[in-house]
């Protein structure tokens, strides 16, 4: 019976700020504890949305292709299986106002709960940054080389996760959304938007389960610098 109150998580955020960037898990894992989704590829190479058990990856180059689960690799990825128990409908809304929706209405701070906006966007902006190859650089220099796209009078989905500051770094704390056009020919990691008129649904989590890369040598090897990881997370998911 499928799990529609855990969030599985592979990897941590963390580990991708000093560069460990290698694919550690199968892409058909991941789509054995959910339908749904974001996460990144072997390299960093692009941002991967889950939609309806459809992996998608929108690369740097702006392609938007439907992934191998078979072939592809993740380094860092999120997976759940939809089922909003929580949904409302809104206008003409920024990221700072469906925050305050959001908060206003449910007490969820303190918890992980799933995102995911359907409908029409006055203004979408993303980004994707390029994939790297060995020897990796670190999250912060490939951030700073990232491409951006935008789009007007959009239709599509953002999905994504809320993550409490209790956990920062494990993942990173407050909304970390993707979004895909229903043309699917833009998406990406989502940096701006204004909602026109769409549906919110939101997915409340009683269990987190993070799978760990412990057959990886670089990440069982890396002595993390603690101290920096808060700033170079919230640096490079700006």
């Amino acid at each position: 019976m499928k799990d529609t109150k855990k969030l599985f998580q592979h990897g941590t955020l963390a580990l991708l700020v000093p560069g460990l960037f290698d694919g550690t898990l199968p892409l058909s894992s991941l789509l054995e504890h959910g339908d749904t989704g974001i996460g990144t590829a072997t390299g960093l190479d692009g941002e991967m949305i889950i939609l309806d058990g459809v992996p998608y990856l929108v690369r740097s180059d702006g392609s938007v292709n439907v992934l191998d689960a078979n072939e592809v690799k993740v380094p860092f990825a999120n997976s759940h299986f939809d089922n909003p128990e929580i949904e409302f409908d809104v206008t003409d809304a920024t990221p700072d106002q469906l925050k305050d929706m959001i908060f206003s209405k449910y007490n969820l701070k303190n918890v992980f709960f799933a995102v995911k906006v359907k409908g029409k966007f006055d203004y979408i902006k993303t980004r994707a940054v390029e994939g790297q190859k060995k020897p990796y650089p670190t999250l912060t220099e490939v951030a700073d080389k990232q491409a951006i796209f935008e789009e007007n009078d959009g239709q599509g989905t953002i999905v994504g996760y809320f993550s409490p500051e209790l956990f920062h770094g494990m993942a990173s704390a407050g909304f970390h959304l993707h979004y895909l056009n229903n043309a699917h020919n833009l998406g990406g990691h989502l940096l701006d938007y204004k909602i026109k008129e769409a549906k919110v649904y939101l997915q409340v989590f009683e269990s987190v389960e993070t799978h760990f890369p412990v057959e990886n040598e670089d990440f069982m090897k890396e002595e993390f610098d603690i101290d920096s990881l808060r700033t170079s997370i919230s640096s490079a998911e700006k």
